[in-house]
């Protein structure tokens, strides 16, 4: 995997974060099922059309769990995996914070890149992606300023840097939204009539409706969420499950309205030194109208801060980065 390097400086800019509004009480607390797949943090988690399950992690492997079997390493992007999608032809779909937008071919192991830059621009933060019925291809950005080893970086400056982006089938890119705060999970509704998208720092899932030449205006989905949405999935009914990566943290919350320099005074610390997200195993699912219909609230000392999930079968499988393991849950 590529080195982080050397601590990227921050230029942090006054900002009020959303409200805090409660959800209601969860419905679903394990127990987990918990498979250590060999490497640390598999932040994303998918299913191929055998019933595999698809992750990657930080050490660049792109990891299948078959059905009764192992977790197995197909690939290594280089890199640093994040979300994952299968495509119409089985191939998988990944974003990877280092390299941008890739393929990889299970049967063959090999890799293709997509997508590296936009507009001239190297993707800093290839975060996750979708595809459409007609092999249309929406991805997000989180940030264009920090790759993933300094993610904290972007939450300290509280600037707006994110995107989500169209690649279709002749290879064209389009910028559909800038201007996002730390855009997150991507998923399409069930008629693939609209995304939805969540944007981490915002605490909102929002959804824009698909045009024949973009997208329209966002429509909120959910807002003023108590945690922090990372990866999406549209499940077998319809609905969208959000894996909220942690509760909200307060420190950071209070310093983004205050004066920058002190988030400048605060990024010159070890980044270890950084306010970190709390441990939790969290989920929603939600419709489109924002209702919430499921909720999983639990604790795990082998499992940690859930950022990927994926319902299959009645199980909800969930992928994360406090730990070197995806967990399922009988639903």
């Amino acid at each position: 995997m590529a080195t982080p390097g050397i601590k990227p400086p921050v230029d942090p800019v006054r900002w009020q974060p959303p409200p805090s509004v409660a959800l209601p009480p969860p419905d679903l607390s394990g127990p987990l099922r918990v498979v250590d797949v060999g490497g640390h943090a598999p932040e994303d988690v998918v299913v191929d059309g055998d019933g595999a399950i698809w992750t990657g992690t930080d050490n660049g492997a792109i990891i299948r769990i078959r059905p009764g079997s192992a977790p197995e390493v197909v690939g290594n992007t280089g890199g640093r995996p994040l979300g994952l999608a299968v495509s119409r032809d089985g191939r998988l779909l990944i974003c990877d914070s280092h390299r941008g937008l890739l393929r990889l071919d299970p049967a063959t192991a090999t890799f293709e890149t997509l997508v590296s830059e936009v507009a001239g621009r190297p993707l800093t933060f290839c975060s996750n992606v979708v595809e459409s019925s007609d092999g249309t291809i929406y991805f997000t950005e989180s940030t264009s300023r920090f790759h993933y080893e300094y993610y904290k970086g972007a939450v300290l400056e509280a600037r707006a840097s994110g995107s989500l982006f169209r690649r279709d089938a002749d290879g064209t890119v389009t910028t559909l939204a800038s201007g996002l705060r730390f855009a997150n999970g991507v998923t399409l509704s069930a008629d693939e009539s609209a995304l939805v998208v969540a944007e981490t720092t915002a605490c909102r899932v929002s959804k824009y409706p698909l045009t024949g030449s973009g997208v329209g205006e966002p429509v909120p989905v959910i807002e003023n969420l108590p945690g922090y949405p990372d990866n999406i999935s549209t499940a077998p009914d319809g609905r969208i499950w959000v894996a909220l990566v942690s509760e909200r943290n307060a420190i950071g919350e209070w310093l983004a309205p205050r004066a920058p320099a002190l988030r400048s005074l605060l990024w010159k610390l070890p980044y270890s030194w950084m306010p970190n997200p709390r441990p939790v195993v969290w989920a929603v699912a939600v419709d489109l109208d924002g209702r919430v219909h499921r909720q999983l609230r639990a604790a795990d000392p082998r499992f940690a801060l859930a950022t990927g999930l994926v319902e299959h079968e009645g199980k909800l499988w969930l992928g994360c980065i406090g730990s070197s393991t995806v967990a399922c849950l009988d639903l």
